[in-house]
């Protein structure tokens, strides 16, 4: 069955938070609301479609994807994915949130799935296939819909670019390997959904992704 992807822009970072669902349950990945009316926006448009949230996944834990999680977690009584390179990720945002002027910023409970890569997750008519890419920071996942030929990929790949790698865990080596030996194995015409900006497809970031001059 086809599923739907809603994508929100937040914070100042203009990270993309989304929402996938199958018109009844939804699943929320790399919330980075933090303002009040973020969140409200986020919360709306859940409520409007009748969803039942029952997962919050992250791609990664910098501090831009997971300011929402502490109010999602507190609103919705969900399950809460992350990679287990990743823990340590998480738990280090309070000490440098405010640095981005992210003050009172809160951090949530603990997540209670833990990811190794490999995974194959199922939430009513939403499949994914989970996906190890670090090089942007150690512990990123992407999740892949085969069924509906797209992919929730955080911060590995943008439209003509790629992921930071001058954060704590990142690596340029790394990151390759993961575009050239997961990414772009995936079929020519997955389309992209990107931590920030535009989406893209497979196919094109293999034809002229600046990553291709390294």
């Amino acid at each position: 069955m086809a599923v739907s992807v809603q994508k929100f822009t937040f914070n100042p970072f203009q990270e993309n938070t989304y929402i996938v669902h199958d018109g009844v349950s939804c699943v929320i990945i790399d919330p980075g609301c933090f303002e009040k009316r973020e969140q409200d926006e986020l919360f709306s448009f859940i409520e409007n479609n009748s969803l039942k949230p029952v997962a919050l996944l992250l791609t990664h834990a910098h501090v831009d994807h997971v300011l929402g999680c502490a109010s999602v977690l507190s609103k919705f009584d969900v399950d809460f994915y992350i990679h287990e390179n990743d823990l340590e990720t998480l738990k280090a945002v309070p000490n440098y949130a405010h640095a981005y002027g992210f003050k009172g910023y809160l951090p949530p409970k603990e997540p209670n799935k833990i990811l190794r890569g490999g995974e194959q997750l199922s939430f009513g008519d939403i499949k994914f296939d989970v996906k190890f890419t670090p090089g942007h920071c150690v512990g990123h996942v992407v999740y892949y819909n085969q069924e509906n030929n797209f992919v929730i990929n955080g911060d590995v790949l943008f439209a003509g670019s790629f992921g930071r790698v001058d954060l704590p865990g990142g690596s340029m080596n790394v990151l390759k390997e993961s575009i050239f030996n997961v990414m772009f194995n995936l079929p020519d015409e997955t389309l992209v959904y990107c931590g920030h900006g535009a989406e893209t497809t497979i196919a094109e970031e293999k034809r002229s992704n600046y990553i291709l001059q390294f």
